[in-house]
């Protein structure tokens, strides 16, 4: 129960839990304090002295906001609630000095630091700071650091905040950044100059209330006032982050995260928001079809006519890649098997039973990891697969929870009990769960990676997690590498058998960006992707089509929840949207697909999977057990082997390509010169 008590700020009198801070109390009464240091997700640090207040009755001097809780403080005379003044005089001299001391120091570099335009410390001079100084000393320097190719650092802005320490140390789980020296000489610094090693490290970018650290790739390129800003969701893992994409002209010049508790919070990964120069290079952005063994440009109706050439008559396999829409799969679905076809979106080999969405979706959802207090992970290495999930196991554990993990170990960044790699150590968890009583108040959740689901038996692996959780009353989470995979399966983008039934026999294969399969000599393959990458040099048609950013379309992240991708730019050249290629080559065949526009694609597809409606929200998936199967005795292994390079759009990116090579760098161990 809630510990509540009664606080008046600026005449306002409110009711708020006493553990609450009187900067939080603040802010449920609607009324402003400034602040650098504080941070909602950070621990608090008290160090920036801007949001001070008065409390009356108080000491004689302001009091830190950030720092004191409603519960300690005295009420009135008679009883009365303690009364907290944000705009009195004190407050404002105080506020007023506290700006003063702040910019000694600080250069003025507004015309030339890229924090201009959106920058805590100018929003806040101009709000509460004076229009002069007394100090005529010269400012202090500090030397830059080098945090690697991401984060670009402007040392001398600094204002000692401590946010990027406290992010980097709490949330990140990576211990290279702290403060060194004391009053002037105190700096922010890198521990032995190392360069940051971790996914989320851009983090710190939005974190900085001034121009000290600021993104490296989007340097000196735009002003914030230039860009279109259009709110969208994130492909370059099946978490569904939400995202902000910013551009200028025809464009992608920057990647933001939105804030949504339920799923990402408002922290992105390194992928996800340094990711938009692969959009500009290897683009497809004419059609071309193979002819004396070379691939020859060609317009767009001999491309479609080359491609309906080929389908009419023959067996055709579909293939749904990792960043196709929900709609993508349900026309490419319709279309394929109007002609007696098959379409398959497994394309790794996972095995997911198409009809059991509590197998494949799961019931937990990503914030329930916040309140579990036991989580197991079998076979995947969330750090790569998803690392704004693996920050919130993080927190979790943080908190007290306990983590297991099946399989081969990895530096997730918190302590975590291995119980072993293979198969064999699966079966003896599932004994363990089964023999121990659930403890009361128990909330656990068995996540499970795509790598221990996409061998021959998969599904024997998939039914032994279910049971684990069965018997311990926990949540089950399938955590897809993915985007598209979810809502391809939501609309039966499957074959029975899997890949291997789907491409046997098949004279012609239609891959819609599926560029990590290998398809051998034989079939006619028609390509529909944005990117020259692997699936278009095999290709023998290719029909370019728009990448995530240049297109409105649907996903379900990997708990299930439908969200909505908003068009940010525009295909390149003569590329097309992928659902109005789809919609041409039907006609072209002569098996006209019944929608003219995305909006009667949508009532068709909503019309089948009604839940694809319901943005935003987790349907509940009832639980079915799946049968058992006879296990393997092979060890696990994790899907994603190079985080940065998992997709066409991240492979064409030179900035994926140089982590990559660091991250590659910093596995091989070390010698020491003899």
């Amino acid at each position: 129960m809630a510990d509540l008590k009664k606080i008046s700020i600026d005449g306002h009198e409110v009711e708020v839990d006493g553990a609450m801070t009187i900067l939080q109390a603040c802010e449920v009464a609607g009324i402003e304090v400034p602040r650098f240091c504080y941070h909602e997700r950070l621990s608090i640090a008290g160090n920036c002295r801007m949001c001070l207040v008065e409390v009356v009755g108080g000491p004689p001097k302001p009091a830190a906001s950030c720092a004191m809780q409603v519960r300690d403080l005295r009420p009135g005379p008679e009883g009365q609630a303690p009364v907290v003044k944000t705009n009195s005089p004190m407050v404002k001299k105080a506020r007023e000095g506290v700006m003063e001391f702040l910019l000694i120091n600080h250069p003025l570099d507004c015309p030339i630091c890229d924090q201009g335009g959106e920058c805590d410390l100018q929003d806040q001079a101009m709000a509460y700071g004076v229009d002069f100084s007394r100090y005529r000393e010269p400012k202090r320097a500090s030397e830059d650091l080098d945090l690697g190719p991401l984060v670009s650092t402007q040392m001398t802005r600094c204002i000692s905040c401590t946010r990027c320490v406290r992010f980097t140390t709490e949330v990140a789980g990576i211990h290279q950044m702290g403060q060194t020296g004391r009053g002037e000489d105190a700096e922010i610094t890198s521990y032995l100059n190392t360069t940051l090693d971790s996914n989320l490290q851009g983090n710190i970018i939005d974190l900085c209330p001034v121009g000290a650290l600021t993104s490296k790739p989007y340097a000196f390129t735009a002003r914030p006032w230039e860009l279109t800003k259009t709110e969208t969701i994130d492909v370059m893992d099946a978490l569904g982050s939400n995202i902000r994409v910013d551009t200028k002209g025809r464009e992608v010049m920057r990647i933001l995260p939105r804030n949504h508790d339920g799923v990402n919070e408002e922290w992105i990964s390194d992928k996800t928001r340094f990711v938009w120069d692969g959009l500009r290079r290897q683009r497809l952005d004419r059609p071309y079809v193979r002819v004396d063994g070379k691939l020859k440009p060609v317009s767009w109706g001999e491309a479609l006519a080359a491609a309906a050439g080929a389908m009419k008559g023959h067996k055709v396999a579909g293939l749904v890649g990792d960043l196709a829409s929900v709609e993508m799969a349900y026309s490419l679905k319709t279309l394929v098997e109007g002609l007696g076809g098959s379409v398959e979106c497994r394309t790794d080999g996972a095995k997911l039973p198409a009809g059991n969405r509590a197998a494949y979706a799961g019931t937990a959802r990503i914030e329930d990891i916040d309140s579990a207090n036991g989580i197991l992970l079998i076979g995947t290495n969330p750090r790569d697969e998803a690392p704004v999930l693996n920050a919130r196991i993080r927190k979790a554990w943080i908190r007290g929870a306990t983590v297991g993990v099946i399989g081969p170990m990895a530096d997730l960044t918190y302590e975590a009990h291995n119980f072993g790699s293979d198969r064999k150590a699966l079966e003896e968890h599932l004994k363990l769960a089964k023999s121990e009583p659930v403890g009361e108040g128990e909330r656990g959740i068995v996540i499970v990676g795509q790598g221990a689901i996409n061998e021959a038996d998969g599904e024997a692996v998939l039914s032994l997690a279910m049971q684990i959780a069965e018997a311990r009353q926990a949540k089950l989470l399938i955590l897809h590498t993915a985007a598209s995979r979810v809502g391809a399966l939501d609309v039966g983008a499957v074959t029975e058998g899997g890949l291997t039934a789907a491409l046997e026999g098949a004279e012609v294969v239609f891959n819609m960006g599926a560029d990590e399969v290998e398809i051998g000599a034989g079939p006619t393959v028609i390509y529909m992707g944005s990117h020259g990458d692997r699936g278009a040099h095999r290709a023998d048609i290719i029909l370019p089509g728009a990448a995530y950013v240049e297109e409105n379309g649907l996903f379900v992240n990997t708990e299930g929840r439908p969200q909505l991708a908003l068009r940010a730019a525009f295909p390149p050249g003569e590329a097309k949207e992928n659902w109005a290629i789809l919609r041409a080559l039907s006609a072209e065949l002569g098996a006209t697909l019944p929608w003219d526009s995305l909006a009667a694609l949508r009532r068709a597809l909503v019309a089948e999977v009604p839940h694809l409606a319901k943005i935003d929200e987790v349907p509940e998936n009832d639980w079915q057990a799946l049968a058992a199967s006879k296990l393997g005795e092979a060890t696990f292994r994790h899907a994603v082997r190079d985080h940065y390079l998992t997709n066409p759009i991240a492979r064409a990116s030179q900035t994926m390509a140089e982590l990559s090579a660091m991250a590659k760098s910093r596995a091989v161990t070390q010698v020491a010169a003899e």
